[in-house]
């Protein structure tokens, strides 16, 4: 599930880090185009050996949560296994990410609505980094909905092939060896 927030006027803007991603996804993974769902725009198909499916909520960031009715609603989901979030990170600078099996939203209104929803935070999660916050900036709001510049979409645009091989290894292998993977190779930077 990527977090974002709908309408042309948020594309390019650092809240859509994870709409960036999950649309990457469906390109390298040659999954069909996102058909409208009731909450969401979706798509599903195979990945390696796996089946997979996206979600892009089409609610704004705060009600992101909405769009998982329909797997919570499935007794055989199970949100610790089945769901990966892919959500923009202010506290990570810009060019990293990382991985996490569970944890608190950290303030994230698109994280508190997905918890929310799955009265959980077993659930995993792959911070996109696209901080830092200016020292000069008052509103966290602002700056993460503000388009960003030229150059820091370029630095998202260059993390989008290793994010998608941090997702493929969650698809294959689980949370744990991604986390090994690619948390480690990050702290080594």
């Amino acid at each position: 599930m990527g977090l974002g927030n709908p309408g042309p006027e948020y594309a390019r803007t650092r809240h859509n880090a994870g709409f960036r991603l999950i649309d990457s996804l469906v390109t390298a993974w040659e999954l069909p185009a996102f058909r409208r769902d009731r909450r969401a725009r979706v798509t599903s198909g195979r990945h390696g050996d796996q089946d997979v499916g996206l979600i892009r909520p089409h609610t704004y960031m705060n009600r992101s949560g909405a769009a998982l009715a329909p797997l919570i609603a499935d007794p055989e989901f199970d949100a610790g296994r089945d769901l990966l979030v892919l959500v923009d990170d202010a506290a990570l600078p810009l060019g990293r990410f990382r991985l996490r099996a569970t944890g608190s939203a950290g303030g994230h209104n698109g994280l508190k609505s997905v918890q929310g929803a799955l009265r959980s935070q077993e659930y995993a999660r792959l911070r996109i980094g696209v901080g830092p916050v200016p020292t000069l900036t008052d509103d966290l709001a602002d700056f993460v909905l503000e388009p960003m510049s030229a150059e820091d979409d370029a630095a998202l645009e260059d993390m989008l092939d290793p994010m998608t091989e941090a997702v493929d290894c969650w698809v294959s292998q689980g949370i744990d060896a991604a986390m090994n993977r690619f948390n480690r190779s990050l702290e080594e930077m």
